[in-house]
């Protein structure tokens, strides 16, 4: 199995950037596809940005030129960088992993962290 737990989050003006860090124990982190997801109050979760065990990334249309993900093997860790924030980017992001490519679709995936706040004012 694999723990997940994310890190980074915090409150930012608009335009601003934030980090976000997920760290993986437990499970062969570099044979999982690996995902961010975010959630804001009364909404469903959504896909934000994906990346494949080949290192293909994709991103949700939102999101795109702004956030990057990426992954470092060698640290099992996950990123998020956000730049350009918008107060719409405000929600809890969570990350999950999952040995098969599930794409931005949330339902499947087996594994997720307990989220992080982002807050854009």
């Amino acid at each position: 199995h694999v723990q997940l737990v994310e890190s980074g989050g915090g409150s930012v003006q608009d335009g601003g950037s934030l980090r976000l860090s997920c760290a993986a124990s437990g499970g062969a982190y570099s044979e999982h596809y690996l995902a961010w997801f975010r959630q804001a109050p009364g909404k469903e979760r959504e896909g934000v940005a994906t990346i494949a065990i080949d290192g293909s990334t994709t991103y949700a249309d939102s999101v795109k030129g702004r956030f990057t993900i990426s992954s470092d093997n060698a640290k099992n860790t996950l990123y998020l960088q956000m730049n350009d924030l918008k107060p719409e980017d405000s929600a809890m992001y969570y990350c999950a992993a999952d040995r098969y490519n599930l794409g931005l679709a949330w339902r499947g995936y087996s594994y997720w962290g307990q989220g992080t706040q982002v807050t854009v004012s």
